[in-house]
């Protein structure tokens, strides 16, 4: 265990360097030109038909999204999520695209989950790794440990506002139909990277809708 509590600091580091090394490979993938967090794009990931039946799926099930501590959200996030279907054949078929993008393996990444921003909506500042400090860390690490790397897929260009910002990069991601981004939550060796934070801007017109894929260091329960 190192200085932050952090049990999984070389399994980060080894996936980290796997998936780096994968993408690297992806010819349509490219990765986003700053060398502080290891964040890569594709454009098209997804066709319009895929993304508006995932739209119907989210509209089916969401309801006021929760933070992982419990605490009172309605000052730091006003958007509506759930986990979508897993028996459905594009859900599935989409699961098991990001795990060979990838090549982390399928029990170690969590359920797909949708998020829907109506006008106004916001996510503010917030990082996608657990603090292993928190209360709520010894039932995350009994559930997968840490979370290495995030994929968050938008399904419809927004008309204006919801932008995904990187705070901390002072880089700014417009929503695009399809488009998906993919990051590292952890530096090269492991430990948390600060330069991931990230916040979802307030929707001024339009609706917002997203797919949101995390996978851990072990595999999840």
């Amino acid at each position: 265990m190192d200085s932050t509590g952090n049990c999984d600091c070389d399994v980060l580091a080894r996936l980290g360097s796997r998936v780096r090394t994968r993408l690297d490979a992806v010819f349509d993938a490219r990765r986003l030109n700053d060398p502080r967090a290891e964040i890569y794009c594709i454009d098209r990931f997804l066709g319009p038909a895929h993304c508006r039946h995932l739209i119907d799926l989210i509209d089916t099930v969401a309801e006021p999204s929760c933070l992982v501590d419990d605490s009172d959200q309605t000052r730091t996030r006003t958007s509506y999520s759930s986990d979508i279907d897993p028996d459905d054949r594009l859900v599935r078929r989409l699961d098991a695209r990001l795990c060979a993008l990838t090549g982390i393996a399928a029990s170690r990444s969590e359920a797909l989950q949708g998020q829907r921003y109506e006008r106004g909506q916001f996510f503010q500042e917030h990082c996608d790794w657990f603090d292993t400090q928190a209360a709520y860390w010894p039932r995350e690490r009994r559930c997968g440990g840490q979370r290495s790397w995030t994929a968050m897929i938008y399904l419809n260009a927004v008309d204006e506002g919801g932008t995904t910002d990187f705070t901390r990069l002072a880089l700014s991601v417009t929503p695009w139909t399809g488009g998906l981004l993919l990051w590292n939550n952890a530096l090269p060796d492991g430990r948390p990277n600060p330069y991931t934070m990230h916040a979802a801007r307030p929707v001024v017109r339009g609706v917002k809708y997203i797919i949101t894929k995390w996978f851990r260091t072990h595999d999840w329960q």
